[in-house]
């Protein structure tokens, strides 16, 4: 491999970059919150299920086209694909899950500048500046694209120093982090009144739901896109990863990291709901909807916590300090997707590179905030809903259908010389080739209708 590319150090360096890609706001927040909505433990298996039965095959399939590339994502899959219409597809669907990497940290970087203002709040409170602590909590035009741009500059100072002193770097610190600040919440959310009946809620199935179709569907999507499939990252991730290492095993730990941490985030936040209710905060409406699902982390949960007295100030912190680090574990795997390509198909130094194209994003991040009505909603859709779902199902069926049987077992081979005689290689060809396709399909069809 090249050393101006560069690759990550260690499996663990890997490791924990793919997972903080993958473990973001949607793990500590999204999953819970669709857990509460959707059957609360029956959710909990199907998306267990899911996650290992498509989820993995699906990441298999981009480390592997990544790893075979040793490029950026239009170049990895031009590599295994044929001249003329192949290598025109393979710049549609690696170039568009640049774009769709680049429009959702767009959106992203929004809402971690308001997770970064929620955490400064209890500081500026314990200090006695309420006026401030006020402004940081209230919605307006400066504090947004303060916080946006401070989001974006922190993203872009990491990225610029490459793929082993930013990238793993960081992700080494920021995870660990993540995991410590996590577990001590639900420590002490355990100990107050209304968790158990939280906790019975999250771990007890009614498995009468578990079939329902709105159920499996937002699982399946839950499952896809917490990997960060179908946005060229994986891909990317992939193609710095040593020849040396075992695919098989890698994509299997960030896959059980990932489902660990949503599944551990649900332990704090479905409990902390229930704490809240037996404190008088309304968590569901009388027919047993969750309220204000997609705003439930600026209402419930700031409400719970003023009732704890000078203690909440302290949980508070820690909390909107988790989400923050969560958002920023993501947006660095966001911004390298783009960064990449500029790299290696313009020639542009990285930290170049990395500034101009951070300042591009932060343009189109200050468009959405000045026209936030219109524009918000509809960039999250058309990424995730849209664009997401059909640039995963896209890479599916370049490792299934495009790339030659042979080639690809040589390339699971390099870390894993028994390859051809395990489970997986007599499951996971039929699994990309076949199952991915259509259950991907099957929800981007639900996103369309």
């Amino acid at each position: 491999m090249s050393s101006v590319r560069g690759e990550f150090s260690s499996r663990f360096g890997f490791i924990m970059a793919a997972a903080g890609s993958a473990v973001g706001l949607g793990n500590i927040w999204g999953f819970p919150t669709q857990t509460a909505s959707n059957g609360g433990a029956a959710f909990v298996f199907a998306y267990l299920v899911l996650a290992f039965c498509l989820a993995y095959p699906a990441l298999m399939a981009e480390l592997t086209i990544g790893r075979h590339g040793q490029s950026n994502a239009v170049a990895a899959l031009r590599k295994i694909s044929k001249p003329g219409l192949g290598h025109k597809s393979a710049f549609i669907v690696g170039f568009g899950g640049i774009v769709c990497a680049s429009l959702i940290l767009s959106f992203y970087a929004i809402v971690a500048g308001w997770m970064m203002a929620a955490t400064i709040e209890p500081l500026a409170t314990a200090a006695g500046q309420l006026a401030v602590a006020s402004w940081l909590t209230e919605q307006s035009l400066i504090r947004d694209l303060l916080f946006t741009a401070f989001f974006i500059v922190l993203t872009v100072a990491i990225i610029s120093r490459g793929v082993e002193n930013g990238i793993e770097k960081w992700s080494k610190r920021l995870m660990p982090a993540l995991l410590i600040i996590l577990f001590s919440l639900i420590a002490y959310v355990l100990t107050q009144e209304g968790a158990m009946k939280g906790l019975q809620a999250y771990l007890v199935p009614d498995f009468s739901r578990i079939f329902e179709p709105k159920l499996l569907v937002s699982a399946l999507g839950q499952a896809f896109f917490s990997l960060s499939l179908g946005t060229s990252v994986m891909v990317i991730y992939g193609s710095y990863i040593s020849k040396k290492e075992n695919l098989v095993s890698l994509g299997a730990y960030v896959t059980l990291i990932d489902v660990f941490i949503a599944f551990v985030a649900g332990l704090l936040i479905i409990p902390a709901m229930y704490v809240a209710q037996a404190q008088g905060v309304q968590i569901f409406s009388e027919s047993g909807a969750l309220l204000s699902e997609d705003t439930l982390v600026f209402q419930v949960l700031p409400a719970l916590f003023d009732s704890m007295g000078t203690v909440g100030l302290v949980v508070s912190f820690a909390f909107f300090a988790l989400m923050s680090i969560a958002a920023l574990t993501s947006s660095i795997s966001m911004l390298e997707a783009p960064v990449s390509y500029a790299v290696e198909k313009f020639g542009m130094n990285r930290v170049q590179a990395t500034w101009v194209i951070g300042g591009i994003i932060a343009l189109i991040s200050f468009t959405i905030v000045f026209n936030f009505a219109a524009l918000f909603g509809l960039v999250i859709k058309v990424t995730t809903q849209f664009g997401q779902p059909l640039l995963g199902l896209m890479c599916c069926i370049f490792a299934g259908w495009l790339w030659h049987r042979g080639d690809l077992l040589q390339e699971i081979k390099q870390g894993l010389p028994e390859a051809e005689h395990t489970l997986f290689w007599k499951v996971w060809p039929w699994y990309i080739k076949y199952v991915c396709p259509i259950c991907i399909g099957l929800v981007f069809l639900n996103s369309v209708l």
